[in-house]
């Protein structure tokens, strides 16, 4: 893992090939993104078929309209095949799969995305639960890692991810359509 500090640094590139919206196969790149002036919502989960992961993919997606009214694209990313990530899209949310989901799941089949992202466990060639948001202008703005037995916050992603985009300064506990700091 490494040690160096990424935040308000530019974020690693990455293309990676993914399950898109649509079923079918394709990529994903930061610098696509970025030429489409949009922030992203960079996240990795442990492995495909598991359970809290299901939780945290469907209830972002369940909530895209509003990451997508913030200009962002959310993309998920394991370690799984795009393959592996196909079946469990195909599998029912009432059987533990994903269902519909309104945003790509990428593969990082060779563990470098994840490795640079800093959130690889080597021995298991699993990704920790990293989340990342890169400014349309490619510079890390945020980043949060956490155990893989704890899942992630929705409504915190999007307070964030509004903050950021507010350009102020958002004091402890600020919401959307709070003042900023004045200086």
């Amino acid at each position: 893992m490494s040690d160096k500090r990424m935040v308000a640094k530019q974020a690693p590139r990455f293309e990676m090939d993914a399950v898109l919206p649509n079923k079918e196969f394709g990529k994903v790149s930061l610098e696509e993104n970025m030429s489409n002036d949009k922030w992203t919502v960079l996240f990795f989960y442990p492995m495909d078929f598991t359970y809290v992961c299901p939780t945290e993919i469907t209830s972002l997606s369940d909530r895209y309209d509003e990451f997508e009214d913030l200009d962002a694209e959310v993309i998920g990313v394991s370690t799984d095949t795009i393959h592996t990530h196909k079946a469990w899209i195909n599998t029912s949310r009432d059987e533990n799969g994903l269902g519909e989901l309104a945003y790509p799941l990428a593969a990082d089949t060779n563990h470098s995305v994840s490795r640079e992202y800093g959130v690889l466990i080597e021995d298991e060639g699993i990704a920790l639960r990293g989340l990342f948001i890169i400014s349309p202008e490619g510079e890390l703005m945020y980043s949060v890692v956490n155990h893989n037995n704890i899942g992630r916050d929705v409504d915190e992603t999007l307070r964030v991810l509004q903050a950021l985009q507010t350009g102020g300064l958002c004091p402890a506990n600020w919401k959307p359509g709070q003042d900023t700091l004045h200086v």
